[in-house]
């Protein structure tokens, strides 16, 4: 899972010449973890590193795409909260082919086989149409989520993730990298709670219309669930320390802290930080303190 970025930019400092932390410079990134690499992203760019198997880093950058009429849609709610992931999910096929080898977590073999699995089940499930609706939802969430948790508790991409959410972490908070927390407040997993309660009531609306077996009405759905789902995640971010906001982000602070994340080794933590380097030299935004600073083993 991976920080959303929901924030604009600017440069960085103060009047007075001293360094802001990223949050006060209005740099929020978002990002997600990569097999043995990290992917950053703010809302302009994107920055990447991954190491490769002979121990060098290869980083690669890029500016991001936006979808036609996205300007217009961020002002709609809900529809605003798809476009948003699909921008961020846009750059992952060119992260792929500049990277040159296989980088994203779902071509992982092990995730890969959880995924397809919970897909299986859950289409049995939904077709078999028993049963309370509401259990029923639950269970399709659980199908969903549980095997590629357990597959990513074991994997590297746990580590890998919590060397991103530190170095993003340390920038956002003007630390060092190493008092960062390996949990990040703005982590994707953070949308499940949402995304739990949207999905299950578009699912029982659609259910009660007679429409679970209608491509087109399941689709609205789904998307409506997305949308609404990230508009519940960033009133959350705005709300820290509500009750509700709390209890929706309970089952992602659980994911994180049981699964998602472990924490890191050094050589981890340098991969992170080239990503981070790269990504704040296209911002031309200078680092704060520790959080900025890159190995010297890169590759162009």
């Amino acid at each position: 899972m991976s920080e959303q970025d929901d924030g604009t930019q600017d440069d960085g400092t103060q009047d007075d010449g001293t360094q802001e932390s990223g949050a006060a410079a209005g740099l929020l990134l978002g990002g997600m973890a990569l097999r043995d690499g990290v992917l950053l992203q703010s809302e302009r760019h994107w920055a990447a590193a991954v190491r490769l198997p002979d121990g060098t880093l290869r980083v690669r950058s890029g500016v991001r795409s936006h979808l036609p009429g996205s300007r217009m849609l961020a002002r709609v709610p809900v529809a605003r909260g798809v476009v948003r992931l699909g921008e961020a999910a846009g750059v992952l096929p060119k992260l792929r082919r500049e990277m040159g080898l296989p980088v994203l977590p779902q071509e992982d073999p092990r995730l890969l086989a959880a995924t397809a699995g919970s897909a299986a089940a859950t289409l049995l499930l939904r077709r078999g149409g028993r049963g309370s609706p509401l259990l029923r939802e639950l269970a399709v969430a659980a199908l969903t989520l549980g095997p590629a948790l357990l597959a990513v508790r074991d994997s590297e991409l746990s580590r890998m993730h919590g060397a991103e959410h530190k170095s993003v972490g340390a920038y956002e908070a003007g630390t060092g990298v190493d008092e960062a927390s390996k949990e990040h407040a703005r982590c994707g997993s953070n949308l499940i709670g949402p995304l739990l309660v949207t999905s299950t009531l578009g699912n029982l609306v659609v259910a009660s219309l007679g429409k679970e077996k209608n491509p087109l009405a399941v689709l609205v759905a789904g998307l409506v669930s997305i949308g609404s789902a990230v508009e519940l995640f960033a009133w959350m971010a705005r709300h820290q320390g509500h009750p509700v906001a709390d209890l929706l982000r309970t089952p992602g602070v659980q994911v994180q802290k049981l699964f998602t994340t472990r924490d890191p080794s050094p050589d981890q933590l340098d991969v992170a930080q080239a990503a981070l380097a790269e990504l704040l030299r296209l911002e031309g935004v200078e680092p704060v303190g520790s959080a900025g600073a890159a190995p010297a083993s890169l590759t162009a």
